[in-house]
């Protein structure tokens, strides 16, 4: 007899594993987007996710994707729900998520300062390293790319072009 707790973590690790359809070296859960699955008592799978902009284009083929991979996993019943609240924030990218997009060549967000943040009006982060080479010495050469929650970058040392998630 499998228990509610057991089916929900088998659950969850089927959900952990779909990639995001924007960057597809992550998983949703890589990126910080699968916020819950649980199973409830009469079987059906209901996940949540949270997009990480408000219309975000990717969240339907998220939502089937996910859905897709838990009824191939025998799970009739699925509801896919979109969470809004709280807001997804670039500091729930896991570190794996941010080591698979340093090596995929994309530079990842900075992660969260500790502490109290002043309040600035201006962009969150000045320096941007270049996940080829590590150099600080980047330039911005447009302000989104293939997605709005992605910039376009440069490295003024070994001049390769990078795209960069931006931090929310």
């Amino acid at each position: 007899m499998v228990t509610a707790r057991a089916d929900s973590r088998r659950a969850r690790r089927i959900a952990e594993q779909v990639p995001d359809p924007e960057l597809p070296m992550l998983t949703l859960a890589d990126l910080g987007v699968l916020r819950d699955v649980e199973v409830g008592e009469d079987g059906t799978v209901v996940a949540g996710l949270t997009p990480t902009y408000s219309g975000c284009p990717a969240m339907a083929e998220m939502r089937a994707d996910v859905a897709a991979r838990l009824r191939d996993a025998g799970y009739a019943r699925v509801e896919i729900r979109t969470v809004l609240d709280p807001p997804w924030t670039s500091d729930w990218i896991t570190e794996t998520g941010r080591r698979k997009l340093a090596e995929h060549g994309i530079a990842p967000p900075a992660a969260a300062p500790r502490g109290p943040v002043a309040l600035v009006l201006s962009p969150t982060r000045r320096t941007v390293p270049c996940p080829r080479c590590g150099s600080p010495e980047t330039e911005e050469t447009s302000r989104f790319s293939a997605t709005s929650c992605k910039a376009l970058r440069r490295c003024r040392a070994c001049r390769e072009p990078f795209e960069y998630v931006k931090e929310i």
